[in-house]
């Protein structure tokens, strides 16, 4: 689902949509910002590319991230939950992962785990991606998109 699907399905159901973004760094919250009528649905986002502001912003566990980093599916749905919680949405979505060129903490580039959390939802979607450093940002967002988009259909 691309975002003016999104937007518009969001809208229909008088819901709402706030992110936690890790290597998208707010380029899904900007992305979602282009459509007219957005306003409606997207409730903010936390940027949170530095590690210690997933625990300080969004509420990720500690602990967690001092055993398995900042590239984990644990991490992505504590902040799909932490956005959805600290923005008062409907929907949360957290994105974390690789963009490259380098691997970080031992994860390659395109290593990406998107979050979403809603009520009585709590998923996480792995995806292995392949390009440039804004191939994978932008492919990132539009798993993140298409991780919502099934959960409203």
């Amino acid at each position: 689902m691309d975002e003016k699907a999104l937007v518009a399905a969001l809208t229909a159901r008088g819901e709402t949509v706030a992110a936690a973004e890790s290597l998208t760094a707010g380029l899904v919250c900007a992305t979602l910002a282009t459509v007219p009528g957005a306003s409606a649905v997207l409730r903010g986002g936390l940027v949170v590319y530095a590690t210690e502001l997933k625990t300080a912003l969004a509420g990720v566990d500690a602990g967690l991230l001092a055993e398995h980093g900042a590239v984990h599916p644990e991490v992505a749905a504590q902040l799909a939950e932490g956005a959805r919680d600290r923005c008062g949405a409907t929907w949360g979505l957290g994105l974390t992962g690789v963009a490259g060129p380098s691997p970080q903490d031992g994860v390659a580039p395109g290593t990406v785990y998107v979050g979403l959390a809603g009520m009585g939802t709590r998923t996480v979607r792995t995806l292995g991606l392949s390009g440039g450093r804004d191939l994978i940002r932008t492919e990132s967002v539009r798993a993140a998109f298409a991780l919502l988009g099934e959960h409203l259909a």
